[in-house]
């Protein structure tokens, strides 16, 4: 297991981020908690270690300067109260949820999409949290490796991790353990723990549909198209809200597959993936052009449930997406 302790070097951090500076010049149904009374350097709760994706990380201070990757880590920080710690947010999946539309109001959004590591280190973050391990590459943000050695923490959303770290199957036990777990990074434990709470009754409270609804989720691609496995938030989503995943057998998060193994399972129902790049309608009107696809039980009935992109990633919006399928559900069985 790799090993990283966080301690800030402030000279090296200002020498790269000053260069940063130069060279992007050069080129053309949550509340939030209240913010801590205490600031993050006044806590005695550190060091924090934690085991995140194979790598042994450790934090020394309570971060205080943070640049979020992807809405999955954006949202769960609003909604810890930690909104004025952001930095720089970036790689939205779609616009923030009516709760924390006012926590997020002054987000300071520097790409709609993965930033570079200049306009990141540009912020002088002392951390940065992403959504995706992918989001931490020489082609992204920097390899966790050399931020850790300019003193910048880096974290990725444990659901998120790939390989041994991956969690096989994705539960909600193992994403509020997860919102926790971000609780005691972020010195904003009463409030993880809160929040842990409220979803915990929510999703108790979800009514599932009685009897069998077979579904197939699709999130992208027409040639082909890639859709929800057996393993991550799509199957656990589904499987809160009564749905009978068409591929959960299937030992992935998500898959590629062909569209004649779609044909052949004729889903009683389809979740269409809303993003700003793959719009729910795009997918509609594919399945009904299509020759092959519009014969479907499904597309002729148009028995499709629609979920934002940003509810279906694994974070704390999950409980509500199960929540909008058992309604939507409900709205098309009357």
């Amino acid at each position: 297991m790799n090993r990283r302790t966080i301690r800030r070097h402030p000279a090296a951090l200002a020498a790269v981020a000053t260069g940063a500076l130069l060279l992007s010049g050069c080129a053309a149904a949550i509340t939030p908690a209240t913010a801590p009374a205490q600031t993050p350097a006044a806590t005695a709760n550190y060091p924090v270690t934690v085991d995140n994706c194979g790598t042994s990380l450790t934090v020394t201070a309570a971060p205080e300067r943070i640049v979020s990757i992807k809405s999955s880590a954006t949202e769960l920080l609003l909604a810890l109260g930690l909104g004025k710690r952001i930095v720089g947010s970036a790689f939205l999946d779609g616009p923030l949820p009516s709760s924390l539309a006012a926590a997020g109001a002054d987000l300071n959004v520097i790409s709609e999409f993965l930033p570079g590591q200049e306009a990141v280190l540009g912020l002088n973050p002392d951390f940065i949290y992403g959504g995706w391990e992918s989001n931490f590459s020489v082609d992204g943000v920097g390899e966790r490796d050399a931020l850790t050695a300019l003193g910048v923490g880096n974290y990725v959303f444990p659901a998120a991790c790939k390989g041994d770290s991956m969690p096989n199957p994705l539960t909600f036990h193992t994403v509020f353990s997860e919102i926790k777990e971000a609780g005691k990074i972020f010195d904003a434990e009463p409030a993880a723990e809160e929040l842990v709470r409220r979803l915990n009754d929510d999703l108790a409270g979800l009514t599932p549909p009685s009897g069998t609804t077979t579904a197939l989720w699709y999130s992208s691609g027409t040639t082909t198209p890639y859709v929800g496995a057996g393993i991550g938030s799509p199957a656990m989503i589904m499987e809160a809200a009564g749905l009978t995943n068409v591929f959960k057998d299937v030992r992935d998060t998500w898959t590629s597959v062909g569209w004649e193994t779609i044909i052949e399972a004729n889903p009683s129902v389809i979740v269409l993936v809303d993003a700003t790049w793959n719009t729910a309608e795009a997918k509609m009107a594919h399945l009904e052009s299509d020759p092959a696809t519009r014969a479907l039980d499904a597309v002729q009935n148009q028995r499709y449930i629609i979920l934002p992109f940003a509810s279906t990633e694994a974070g704390m919006r999950n409980v509500e997406a199960a929540s909008s399928v058992i309604s939507q559900l409900a709205d098309l069985n009357e």
